[in-house]
């Protein structure tokens, strides 16, 4: 309407969803003859209110009601703001059950009244997020959807309630194990993958999200940095207003089936940690120094960093120096410097002659053969669970298209085809994730043999003396992790039995991956200074 109605009201309701929106009317008798509602659908705070914003331009109304003044706005400041904001524009605010006139003691117990429903409404938004720890604790899903690799599922009933827990979606999980693989090992073809090479890779393989949309390096991230996947997913982790994170000891762990293990999502943190420019300068993650980020002092710990010089004849020399006394001079660290030809050449002389040896890695490789056998037996139980949700979605489709074909059900129905599509989806995206598993206990199923060791071995020695390979330091970094240079004729070298074990898990005829980008600190295969040396 072009100009101002006397008697014009409007009725302005705040609801949860738009489900109750639709449930709920205002009384005709209240609101008379001529009205016009405004609604904000679950907005906590006038940020996003459009239906409150309309309310304060000038409008051809009079009075706004409401059913209290709680419903309008539970924060007083904001409350009383919008109030005077309206009533520059002329028009008043009437609640239907507090009834309360214009003069100094009305605006009084108004404000009072709000303030006390601030103060209710905080109280209770407490006593709620208590409840709601409580819940996440015991194990129970407090709402909001999963996870991708996890299926919200019925827990039982307690009182009249329905818990809800949550379990692993066999399909997705699949694609979680795939990212986590890729990221520590690559895909057999390339060496570990970054976040862009993840999500590039994987819609480039056509493995979709699970609204069968594609990946972006956010949604990578996610994945692998969120502690869900190892069976302790953390509720009430930031802060619902500002998004801030609030302390770990404020958060409730909600212990759910895990779909990777503890030691496979560190090793992806650390390598994420690594390679993070914040951390780590980008010289050390991809320049081509084969020990830098992995060599350090060992006399106070400080990183080996390079050096240049030049000699009497003009030539340039190239040193791993302590940056601690590069830094602070002798004060710091006595130091020393070492020429980075030679360090290389012992290091990757010393792997050669001592750990790629084919009878020592049969030693350390022991425990190997029955993790094997564990990691098959599971993923042929995930082949089956794939296969089984592949031939009911299958057959899901064939009774849809008999009831097209009987006449039961029209080819026009709009719901219809998102059916058809989803299930679609969910039968190609099962076959195709089966099929990969298959293919990867293919790949690793022969059992580890001396032949095996020293395909292994071979394979090892040349990519370390390759210098032309792309991923040669990274592959270094799959035997050791850590080089502490004690004087300028002796070094210490420290590795993971774990990333040993993982590079030749993922070995194919000695091809294996490079871990790359794992700084472990756990001396295992050279624990001690003993017999095995």
């Amino acid at each position: 309407m072009d100009e101002r109605i006397g008697g014009f009201h409007a009725g302005y309701r705040r609801c949860a969803s738009r489900h109750k929106s639709s449930q709920f009317e205002l009384e005709r008798t209240v609101l008379g003859a001529d009205q016009r509602e405004f609604a904000a659908l679950g907005e906590p705070s006038i940020v996003g209110r459009k239906g409150a914003e309309q309310l304060t331009k000038p409008a051809a109304f009079d009075v706004i009601v409401v059913h209290s003044f709680s419903r309008f706005f539970r924060d007083q400041f904001q409350f009383e703001f919008y109030v005077r904001k309206l009533a520059k524009n002329g028009v008043r605010l009437v609640s239907i059950t507090q009834d309360l006139g214009d003069d100094p003691m009305s605006t009084m117990m108004r404000q009072i009244m709000t303030l006390f429903d601030e103060y209710q409404s905080r109280e209770n938004a407490k006593h709620t997020l208590r409840a709601m720890n409580e819940n996440a604790r015991q194990g129970f899903w407090n709402g909001a959807r999963p996870p991708i690799g996890y299926r919200i599922v019925e827990a039982g009933q307690r009182g009249a309630k329905i818990k809800k827990t949550l379990e692993v979606d066999p399909l997705q999980a699949e694609t979680v194990r795939t990212i986590y693989r890729w990221a520590l090992r690559g895909d057999g073809q390339s060496g570990p993958m970054g976040l862009k090479t993840l999500a590039t890779t994987l819609n480039d393989r056509n493995i979709r999200t699970r609204d069968g949309g594609r990946w972006g390096i956010a949604a990578v991230h996610l994945i692998l940095t969120r502690s869900t996947y190892i069976g302790e997913h953390r509720f009430n982790t930031r802060d619902h207003k500002t998004r801030q994170p609030k302390p770990e000891s404020e958060h409730a762990v909600m212990k759910v089936p895990p779909i990777i293990s503890r030691e496979e999502f560190e090793a992806v943190r650390a390598k994420l940690k690594a390679r993070n420019p914040r951390w780590t300068p980008p010289g050390v993650s991809s320049g081509p120094n084969l020990l830098t980020g992995i060599c350090f002092c060992a006399a106070c710990g400080g990183a080996m960093t390079l050096r240049t010089g030049r000699g009497q004849a003009g030539g340039q020399y190239r040193y791993y120096a302590c940056s601690t006394k590069a830094r602070m001079g002798a004060a710091g660290c006595k130091g020393m410097a070492v020429s980075m030809d030679k360090l290389d050449e012992a290091v990757i002389a010393h792997l050669e002659d001592r750990l790629l040896e084919p009878q020592r890695l049969e030693r350390l490789m022991e425990q190997l053969l029955d993790r094997r056998q564990e990691w098959a037996d599971q993923r042929r139980t995930h082949v089956t669970e794939l296969r089984k949700r592949a031939t009911e979605a299958e057959a899901k489709l064939n009774r849809l298209y008999e009831a097209i074909e009987n006449g039961m059900l029209t080819p026009s129905d709009g719901s219809l085809k998102d059916r058809v599509d989803e299930l679609t989806r969910i039968r190609d995206q099962a076959r195709i994730d089966a099929e990969r598993i298959v293919s990867s206990i293919e790949r690793v199923a022969p059992t580890i043999t001396a032949d095996s060791l020293h395909r292994f071995a071979a394979a090892a020695r040349r990519k370390l003396r390759d210098r032309e390979c792309g991923y040669r330091r990274d592959h270094l970094r799959a035997l050791t992790q850590r080089v502490e240079v004690v004087s300028k004729t002796e070094a210490r070298i420290i590795g993971s039995r774990t990333d040993l074990l993982r590079a030749l898990a993922s070995s194919d005829d000695g091809n294996f991956a490079a871990v790359g980008g794992v700084l472990g600190f756990k001396p295992k295969w050279r624990t001690r200074q003993d017999s095995n040396l």
